[in-house]
């Protein structure tokens, strides 16, 4: 893939800054998420006598990944959610995975499934996502779940692009009419993002390795999603005064795609790499294994519970 455009000094604006943005706490707001995901796990397990369970697959020894895997299956220790890992071999083939999956798709005490990804290049993660059986899909990775997504129907979001959405509505950030930039376009989570926000009536501009003036699109964005895997990238100059800058990259070093120092001197709202979009992700992946759970044991039982909404 060809790089993304440069951000060149003459595309700077000369606009003046405005007071340095306010932090949005996803690390705060993600300890709430989990506190009422338990609430419900737990009010699950004392009507029906089964814990939700999230069964995660890895393929491979890769550091990060299993690094990731085990993080999560703390955090479902603490939201009172069973987890079940497989640990296949890194020869693991496309067929053996599939079939892997099937089986956890037709286990009636699964209720979600997390392939860790990526998972190799000589298997086909597309193929492998789709054996994951939609009702099971918590991590919104097959092509059921983009469809619902894209047609307003129920089913499960991608969980960084959801927790990012969760993060704007608990800042009362109103996306009607405004104009939004989402830098990067992977299937996980630059579109869904950008389909979610369009879902709120903001209008919607992709940036990508062919856009021409990235710098120029920036300038006109009132809100910011950052989510190309490129360390700074995305400098504070050409944020627009008041914007809002969510930023989904990670990279080496703890920092994210948007220079955050420059860009919170103009932003009005920003998250922090790490501590931002991150803990979100994993807080929405507990939220919809329990979904996932209250669907499959039970029509009613989400409605019956007694459970306070998400803060807002």
């Amino acid at each position: 893939m060809s790089p993304l455009p440069t951000v060149t000094s003459s595309s700077l604006s000369a606009s003046p800054p405005t007071a340095r943005a306010r932090l949005m706490d996803g690390a705060a707001l993600a300890r709430r998420v989990v506190e009422e995901t338990a609430a419900r796990a737990a009010e699950l397990t004392r009507r029906t006598g089964a814990a939700p369970c999230l069964a995660t697959v890895l393929v491979g020894e890769d550091p990060a990944s299993v690094t990731y895997v085990r993080m999560k299956q703390n955090r479902c220790t603490k939201a009172g959610i069973a987890s079940r890992h497989l640990a296949l071999p890194a020869a693991t083939t496309t067929r053996e995975l599939v079939d892997t999956l099937r089986a956890l798709s037709e286990d009636p005490t699964v209720h979600g499934i997390l392939l860790q990804h990526p998972v190799g290049d000589h298997i086909d993660e597309r193929a492998a996502f789709e054996a994951i059986a939609p009702e099971k899909d918590v991590d919104g990775v097959t092509l059921s779940s983009f469809a619902a997504m894209s047609f307003g129907r129920p089913g499960f979001v991608s969980c960084t692009p959801g927790g990012i959405m969760r993060l704007l509505d608990a800042h009362d950030v109103d996306l009607a009419g405004k104009n939004a930039v989402v830098v990067g376009r992977s299937a996980i989570l630059g579109k869904p993002v950008g389909m979610l926000l369009l879902a709120r009536d903001a209008t919607v501009t992709y940036c990508h390795s062919r856009t021409a003036d990235l710098s120029a699109h920036l300038r006109e964005a009132d809100v910011v999603v950052a989510a190309v895997g490129r360390p700074r990238l995305i400098r504070g100059a050409d944020i627009k005064p008041g914007a809002v800058v969510v930023d989904a990259g990670y990279n080496a070093g703890n920092v994210g795609d948007v220079d955050f120092d420059g860009a919170r001197e103009r932003a009005s709202l920003i998250t922090p790499v790490p501590g931002g979009v991150g803990p979100m992700t994993i807080a929405v992946l507990l939220a919809q294994t329990v979904d996932a759970a209250e669907r499959q044991l039970g029509p009613g039982l989400r409605a019956r519970a007694a459970v306070p909404p998400s803060p807002r």
